[in-house]
């Protein structure tokens, strides 16, 4: 479950070390995000030869959540942390860095995210 303010952790190599939720998309009154869902964050901490800069707001996919994820056959999926991928936009779902970090869920594949999984080192 991820709400304003939570801190999550970068899944690429775009720049960024640290990024912080400002806005969930889906609905004005939505508090909680899962995996695949799209929210905007703004950078906090960030590598000075990166793509994206601090202060910047981007677009993310959540990709993995603390907060253990109940799936349709009946099974849980917890990873170990919170981390998102920075993406162009929500059109597109292209990812702005080259290299993903970690294990990603195997929701974000449902969601549309297909460029995102094959780039991943290992799918859940």
């Amino acid at each position: 479950m991820i709400q304003r303010r939570t801190s999550l952790v970068v899944a690429d190599n775009s720049g960024a070390r640290e990024m912080v939720v400002i806005h969930i998309y889906g609905s004005s009154k939505r508090k909680f995000a899962s995996l695949g869902d799209i929210v905007q964050c703004v950078i906090r901490k960030a590598d000075p030869t990166g793509l994206v800069k601090e202060d910047e707001m981007v677009k993310v996919v959540v990709a993995r959540v603390h907060k253990e994820y109940h799936r349709k056959d009946g099974s849980y999926i917890r990873f170990d942390d919170n981390a998102g991928v920075i993406i162009d936009n929500a059109d597109d779902k292209n990812p702005r860095g080259t290299r993903i970090f970690g294990p990603v869920a195997r929701e974000l594949k449902e969601r549309g995210f297909h460029k995102i999984v094959s780039m991943a080192s290992e799918v859940y």
